[in-house]
């Protein structure tokens, strides 16, 4: 049997499809993968930030036509870049071993934000890594940044910025952790929902496909990502909201803080709860309503 992985074209995309196309032949005799590497829009709008132009599912849905066309028979993603709701007649089939989850600080010049000088230019393309920073460190000027890893980090090497802020997770899996300076804590920089995880998505129909892939699930780090999901869902699934949630198993439960923030970082509202790992979905609704207990309504009211 052959199977296709449809994936973008970084080096960081097609490493992780590359990886779960060893996986699968490792765990399937005489099962063939191949990649189909394909162009997405995010990919190629680098000038403008994404909350501006339509939001992460710029990365995923020209993999989705490439499975409703029959030219894929899966898609590889990273979960933070792929919406809270996929569209009818998808699933997401697994969810792999998480990586570390946390940001990282990259610098050629100071070793933690807390060493930068007022003004400091950092490079970032997330709005909930800018606002957690701006609530903190309230005198950095905090820029755009877009393009895949290497690009960024040639923009730092060309002095554009002082740092630039990147998960910690592709910087790992591409051989890079020499770069980083430093971690940010979860205190400083709660990572975005499904940050450092890969999802293996395919079409609902796909009985046949969706069992090659049941024995990459991994339960727990599954259970994680989709109550950090079920948050952002709740609150309106979409990457114009500056929204922190991670997950983990403590103690025979989950435990879910989640934020919300104004794009400037003076106003944040943060919850930290605590549920049963066999409904992640309900934790997640549960931290939402939080949330919204603390004021994110408002918040996000004024952010739209």
């Amino acid at each position: 049997m052959r199977l296709r992985i449809a994936t973008r074209r970084s080096r960081l995309a097609l490493w992780q499809a590359a990886h779960v196309k060893a996986r699968l032949e490792a765990l399937h005799a005489g099962l063939a993968v191949e990649l189909l590497p394909l162009s997405t829009r995010g990919d190629e709008l680098l000038e403008v930030r994404l909350d501006q132009v339509g939001g992460k599912g710029l990365f995923v849905k020209e993999l989705e036509s490439a499975l409703e066309d029959a030219r894929a028979d899966l898609a590889v993603h990273s979960m933070k870049d792929v919406p809270a709701q996929l569209p009818p007649g998808f699933r997401l089939a697994a969810i792999l071993e998480r990586e570390d989850a946390r940001d990282a600080f990259v610098s050629n010049s100071h070793a933690a934000l807390s060493a930068l000088a007022q003004g400091a230019r950092v490079g970032t393309s997330s709005l909930r890594r800018a606002a957690q920073v701006a609530e903190r460190h309230p005198g950095l000027q905090l820029l755009t940044l877009r393009g895949n890893v290497e690009t960024r980090l040639a923009k730092l090497d060309r002095g554009e910025y002082e740092a630039i802020l990147l998960a910690a997770a592709g910087l790992k899996r591409l051989g890079l952790g020499g770069r980083i300076r430093s971690l940010l804590s979860l205190e400083e920089s709660l990572p975005a929902p499904g940050q450092a995880a890969l999802g293996i998505e395919c079409l609902e129909r796909r009985a046949e496909v969706i069992g090659l892939l049941a024995p990459l699930e991994h339960a727990a780090s599954s259970a994680c990502v989709r109550a950090e999901r079920a948050v952002s869902l709740a609150l309106g699934g979409s990457c114009t909201i500056p929204l922190g949630a991670y997950a983990e198993l403590a103690g025979g439960q989950l435990r879910l803080r989640a934020l919300v923030a104004a794009p400037d970082g003076r106003r944040v509202a943060r919850v930290d709860c605590a549920g049963s790992m066999s409904d992640p979905e309900a934790l997640g609704a549960q931290a939402a309503e939080q949330l919204r207990a603390q004021g994110a309504g408002e918040i996000l009211a004024a952010i739209g």
